[in-house]
């Protein structure tokens, strides 16, 4: 279990998230690129704890992304959530709100790229995972002070 309080105010840029990827591909060397499913899973075992719950969050925002299904996505989130969008950042407070805008907050190209993802090509770091190249974290988000119980939920979401 991650011993970290993930907030959602303090969101990753695209560009912050592709530096760290490229910082932990430069420091892992060449086996930082080809990683199997397991090696993931292992990964986000060992940080964050609960690597099946998160299979599950996963594998729904996955086809919620492919079909446009809003309420299941605003369903997945940890509210406020922070959301980059058409050179915008927006602050959602509520799973109504983010379904009210969807269509503004989640571009088709992120639908598109959420909607393809490999699970080998996960990124996985203390913050949490990163998914579409920066376009949407999931992290472990705590449900008590000492991080006993927690859940995953979309932390971020970078258009």
């Amino acid at each position: 279990m991650s011993r970290y309080t993930i907030c959602p105010e303090a969101s990753m840029s695209r560009l912050s998230a592709a530096l760290l990827l490229l910082g932990a591909i430069l420091l892992g060397g060449s086996t930082a690129v080809a990683q199997s499913d397991s090696d993931v899973y292992n990964r986000i075992e060992e940080l964050h704890g609960d690597a099946a719950s998160f299979d599950r969050r996963l594998r729904q925002l996955v086809r919620a992304m492919r079909s446009g299904d809003a309420e299941t996505i605003a369903g997945l989130a940890e509210y406020p959530l922070t959301v980059k969008a058409n050179g915008e950042t927006y602050d959602v407070e509520n799973a109504e709100d983010f379904i009210d805008n969807f269509d503004d907050l989640v571009t088709p190209e992120t639908r598109r790229a959420v909607g393809r993802q490999q699970y080998e090509d996960l990124f996985v770091s203390s913050d949490g995972v990163m998914m579409a190249g920066g376009a949407v974290w999931m992290g472990a988000v705590c449900d008590d002070t000492a991080c006993e119980v927690s859940h995953w939920a979309i932390i971020a979401i970078n258009n």
